[in-house]
């Protein structure tokens, strides 16, 4: 299977102080990755790799083929769609021209910049498939936050990526809203099976059912990687949260909750 992403013993410093060390990681095409671990513990620096936003100090990486440090920046990003719940919108754009802004790789829509008929139609096919046909007028903020996780994964898919970047897509949503976004996230693993994921969450309840690999991180180095089943266990979760942690895993999803200590008398 071909390489989408690679990192290869990486390292990266900030303010003289090292966050990752040795860090190694491959994602193939057509995989869907999640990177777990506690706060602090490098699944940001990481994802920014990824999405050829940060470069490492020490060490390789490889994204779609083309290493970071040798490679025009921004025409590698617009093959890389990235849906961050915070997206950082100050204008009151409506959701089709949110969605659009996802052709230009901009927060804002360009000044004089008009979309061809074809963008026009892709955006709205996709905002018809993730539910937001009644709401292409509405302006951002009056948006929920449902509203907005599938306003920006039709806005990440618009440009037809090779690579979806998913940074906790589910802050701030609802039990029935969280539900919903994985089910989307879901059916497009099916629909576009050649584009590799990579999902960062701090919870295994957030962990679509399509997952097949798994990253688990702690203060900086890998704890466990590889495919799912085999990193996500009981061991892997509690040494990653440095806690004792039950992990289940039933009807295609994830669990995990606290180990108690045993009644006595």
């Amino acid at each position: 299977m071909s390489a989408v992403l690679s990192l290869q013993d990486v390292t990266f410093r900030r303010d003289g102080k090292e966050i990752l060390h040795g860090i190694s990681l491959g994602v193939g095409r057509g995989e869907h990755w999640a990177l777990l671990g506690p706060n602090g513990a490098g699944k940001s620096t990481v994802l920014g790799f990824c999405g050829a936003v940060t470069h490492p100090t020490s060490g390789s990486v490889h994204v779609l083929g083309e290493q970071l440090g040798r490679v025009e920046l921004q025409a590698l990003r617009r093959r890389i769609g990235h849906v961050n719940p915070r997206h950082p919108l100050r204008s009151p754009l409506t959701v089709a021209e949110v969605v659009l802004t996802g052709v230009t790789g901009t927060i804002e829509v360009p000044s004089r910049w008009k979309p061809t008929p074809e963008q026009s139609d892709r955006a709205y096919e996709l905002m018809e498939d993730l539910g937001l046909t009644a709401r292409i007028e509405a302006e951002w903020p009056t948006l929920s936050q449902g509203e907005r996780g599938r306003a920006l994964i039709a806005r990440a898919l618009v440009a037809e990526p090779e690579l979806l970047l998913l940074d906790e897509p589910c802050t701030g949503l609802d039990v029935a809203a969280r539900e919903q976004l994985l089910e989307i996230i879901d059916r497009l693993a099916v629909e576009r099976p050649g584009v590799a994921t990579v999902l960062v969450t701090h919870h295994l309840e957030e962990l679509p059912e399509t997952t097949t690999h798994a990253a688990l991180l702690a203060s900086g180095r890998v704890v466990a990687s590889g495919p799912v089943d085999s990193a996500i266990t009981t061991e892997t979760v509690s040494a990653a949260f440095s806690h004792p942690i039950t992990v289940t895993h039933q009807d295609g999803r994830w669990a995990a909750r606290s180990e108690r200590p045993a009644r006595t008398g």
